[in-house]
């Protein structure tokens, strides 16, 4: 059942040409619904409201731009923020259990409880550095490269948002850990690309760009991400 919230006039965007749409369908009443048609493309503005949540999850995964503009343009999708602490708490976990499976010591008061929760804790706090540290690289970039595309503050937030709920491919990382295997670092190799052309693709399709900037981007991001795990090394701390 298509909701009607999504009927209510406002901006949504074309998801194969961008175009900006006032509605994404027209309710006749008595359940005689019409999907609206783009001006520009004469294609439907957004095939995804028929479609089950499952089907637009796995074109999502498939990184289809279309399945992209769904989501960030023509969707309520307000989850970004509590996406973001989970997979940062993955990331905090895997990281922290390869630092315990690391430790050769056997004094017992390693083993305190206390001890590994500030070391999850802390963990924790580095993730959200550098994940931080990557943002402010692909904002300083794009904002460099094209300034007039994040004039204003809704599209930072946008933006922001969209690499936000790109960033969903850490969530691999827990089975990836519990089905431990020998494969393990390549899985963990994969899931990292994986995210980077998440975050790609979000970039292109929030700002309606080519395929090069936004990697150029990310690989700002990625420099200055690895500057801050470097000053983490030389301050001696475990990363």
């Amino acid at each position: 059942v298509l909701p009607r919230a999504m009927a209510a006039l406002g901006a949504y965007r074309c998801i194969e040409c961008n175009g900006e749409a006032t509605e994404l369908y027209r309710d006749y009443q008595r359940g005689v619904l019409r999907i609206s048609i783009c001006k520009s493309c004469q294609k439907p503005v957004d095939k995804y409201i028929e479609y089950d949540p499952v089907i637009i999850l796995i074109n999502a995964v498939l990184c289809k731009a279309q399945a992209y503009r769904h989501i960030l343009f023509n969707t309520k999708i307000n989850i970004h923020g509590k996406l973001c602490v989970f997979c940062l708490l993955c990331e905090a976990y895997l990281r922290w259990l390869q630092l315990q499976d690391s430790s050769q010591s056997t004094d017992p008061d390693d083993l305190i409880r206390y001890a590994k929760e500030w070391d999850f804790y802390r963990m924790f706090g580095i993730a959200s550095l550098e994940q931080t540290s990557f943002f402010i690289g692909i904002f300083i970039t794009l904002w460099w490269m094209t300034p007039e595309m994040l004039k204003r503050k809704s599209d930072f937030i946008l933006l922001l948002k969209a690499l936000l709920l790109s960033t969903y491919g850490k969530l691999l990382l827990i089975p990836a850990v519990i089905w431990e295997h020998d494969y393990t670092p390549l899985c963990l190799a994969f899931i990292k690309v994986f995210v980077l052309i998440s975050n790609s693709q979000a970039i292109r399709v929030t700002l309606n760009l080519n395929r090069i900037l936004p990697w150029f981007a990310i690989f700002f991001g990625l420099i200055l991400e690895n500057g801050v795990v470097c000053l983490f090394q030389k301050m001696g701390w475990d990363v």
